[in-house]
């Protein structure tokens, strides 16, 4: 059916396409490295939307083609297969309009997460341990690259903090629905007493940033320590001084890293994640700024969380500001958090129109 491939201007998408092969199969292309990455991420993303669209037009031929059979040969064991190819098409279609909806500068970069435990201990150290590992099943399901760059392991269980890069096209522009504070209730496994907890976890999402985008850091700003790495590691991390951790002294912002053999790969890591960190902070004081000047109030806090997950007296997955549920737990917290994405970006849009 060429109605959607036409709906979505296919063809002019392909014209791109080979309109930016030309150039950049120019001999002179790479003489202005900047302008040859742009080139390239914005022939990436071109490609990656034909691909997208012309895997569902084949899906819907070949669920016409399954209904055309199942009449003609009046087969009802075409129906099972016609069900699980309409089941299949939903997944995709779903995926591919909330990807027509990142449209934002930078959602197309990989991802900078961040998880930290809130107050509470071993309780909320197991639940960050919980998260990290529903984000890393996600990121599998995506076929995303995952990269932890610092984790700091609990006193007794779980992890005080972990931080990631996430590689992949749209990294950011799914996971930046994940931001904000993230609240677990349930029967806590170390309390011999079998009483209900309810811990809490903060998630931070950053863009990463390309060289080319202008961040100011004065060398002097940082202090550089150097520590022994405490992860897994084999005897190398455990002889040298390889981990790193930057300090920008004037916003106090802290990066460490520790996943590298190599103090100068750690060093290039660390800095990679400050620049998207200082970033940030310089886009949140912007967007204050500009809502202080507009009369709006509006305050992300640490209580304020953005999705409750309960597994005691009931199981059941809220989000708060899109009021998505998921009543089976067990399958968010093997990744499946596509739901809650999908309904935060459509939910985004309609706030901002």
């Amino acid at each position: 059916m060429r109605f959607f491939g036409a709906l979505f201007d296919l063809a002019g998408k392909k014209e791109k396409v080979q309109s930016l092969e030309e150039k950049s199969s120019q001999g002179t292309f790479w003489d202005q490295p900047e302008e040859a990455q742009a080139v390239i991420a914005e022939l990436n993303i071109a490609r990656s939307f034909i691909s997208s669209v012309e895997k569902i037009e084949a899906g819907i031929e070949d669920v016409g083609i399954l209904l055309e059979l199942a009449s003609e040969e009046d087969d009802r064991s075409f129906i099972q297969e016609l069900k699980n190819s309409l089941d299949k098409m939903e997944k995709e279609l779903d995926r591919f309009e909330v990807t027509v909806l990142l449209n934002e500068k930078y959602d197309a970069n990989n991802a900078i997460l961040s998880l930290h435990a809130g107050a509470g201990g071993t309780e909320s150290q197991d639940w960050v341990q919980m998260l990290y590992r529903m984000y890393t099943r996600w990121a599998e399901l995506w076929d995303y690259k995952l990269q932890v760059t610092d984790l700091q392991a609990g006193d007794e269980a779980g992890i005080k903090s972990v931080t990631m890069l996430v590689k992949g096209e749209n990294a950011f522009g799914f996971l930046k629905s994940e931001k904000g504070v993230h609240r677990l209730v349930r029967i806590s496994p170390f309390d011999s007493s079998s009483r209900r907890h309810t811990s809490f976890a903060s998630v931070d999402v950053f863009p990463e940033i390309e060289d080319s985008i202008e961040v100011q850091i004065d060398p002097s700003d940082l202090r550089i320590d150097t520590y022994r790495a405490s992860g897994a590691g084999g005897q190398h991390v455990n002889k040298t001084d390889s981990a790193i951790r930057i300090t920008h002294l004037p916003t106090n912002v802290v990066v460490e890293c520790q996943s590298e053999r190599s103090q100068h790969n750690n060093k290039e890591t660390a800095m990679r994640i400050l620049r998207a960190k200082l970033f940030e902070l310089q886009r949140q004081k912007q967007e204050k700024e500009l809502a202080e000047f507009r009369g709006e109030h509006q305050e992300i806090a640490w209580g304020s969380q953005i999705r409750s997950y309960v597994f005691h007296p009931y199981s059941m997955i809220k989000d708060h500001r899109t009021d998505a549920e998921i009543g089976n737990v067990n399958r968010v917290m093997d990744g499946d958090i596509d739901e809650f994405i999908y309904a935060y970006l459509r939910w985004k849009v309609r706030a901002q129109n």
